[in-house]
């Protein structure tokens, strides 16, 4: 059976995108609470359910925004604090190859070039990436955590129930970012939502209503054609 390429499902997976600047509107609490309970039916390895979510709003968010963005800002001052936030998986590969490298410049210099930032400028470029340690100014920051004890596979299951969370969140007018920004901090992070030590940081996120009049949401990221990527065999 083909699907109508106007069905929900279809429109929410589409117009998601990283947003990069929200409204102060706020997020119902039900509506955080469906779209997680919606999110928990992604598929894992042999149902382990491998995702824990710490969900930040009002103060608790703003004070683990001022700590981080305090550490960004101490690291750009002195680079040898770098030793002092890993990232505790490699999210990005040591050593780029083509074609990940020439769509990561891609990304990264379509995005700061929209803004009008030049490599020259430097201040702007932290101010941008500072965005990110501010969840984009969104109501609601999401942290993932990930029991030590699991393999792999559970990341790979972990995708797919952040999947859920952006693509449910879609179906009620909401936008989402994911960051992978924050896991070099998770030595701050992780204390102050209360991680227990055996959780690791996966990623953040940062969920609310997106702010159509900022010029950095036209930015919508290409994609490779299906042709480019699968290979048909019979």
């Amino acid at each position: 059976m083909t699907h109508s390429p106007t069905s929900p499902v279809d429109a929410a997976i589409d117009s998601r995108m990283s947003v990069r600047a929200f409204t102060q509107q706020p997020v119902e609490r039900a509506d955080l609470e469906a779209i997680l309970q919606l999110a928990s039916r992604a598929p894992s390895g042999t149902n382990t359910q491998p995702w824990r979510v710490y969900v930040l709003q009002g103060s608790s968010r703003q004070a683990l925004v001022d700590k981080v963005c305090a550490a960004h800002d101490a690291l750009r001052s002195d680079p040898s604090l770098a030793g002092e936030y890993k990232e505790e998986y490699d999210y990005y590969p040591t050593d780029w190859v083509s074609p990940y490298i020439d769509r990561r410049r891609e990304n990264g210099w379509g995005l700061y070039g929209l803004l009008g930032i030049t490599r020259a400028d430097k201040d702007r470029m932290h101010a941008q990436h500072q965005r990110n340690y501010r969840f984009f100014d969104a109501p609601v920051g999401l942290m993932f955590t990930l029991d030590r004890v699991m393999g792999r596979g559970s990341l790979l299951d972990y995708g797919a129930f952040l999947q859920n969370i952006m693509v449910a969140a879609r179906g009620r007018g909401l936008h989402t970012c994911p960051q992978a920004a924050w896991n070099g901090f998770a030595k701050i992070i992780l204390p102050h939502v209360r991680a227990g030590e055996n959780e690791m940081l996966v990623c953040g996120m940062a969920l609310g209503y997106a702010d159509d009049s900022e010029i950095v949401n036209t930015y919508r990221t290409p994609r490779v054609p299906v042709s480019e990527f699968t290979l048909w065999l019979e």
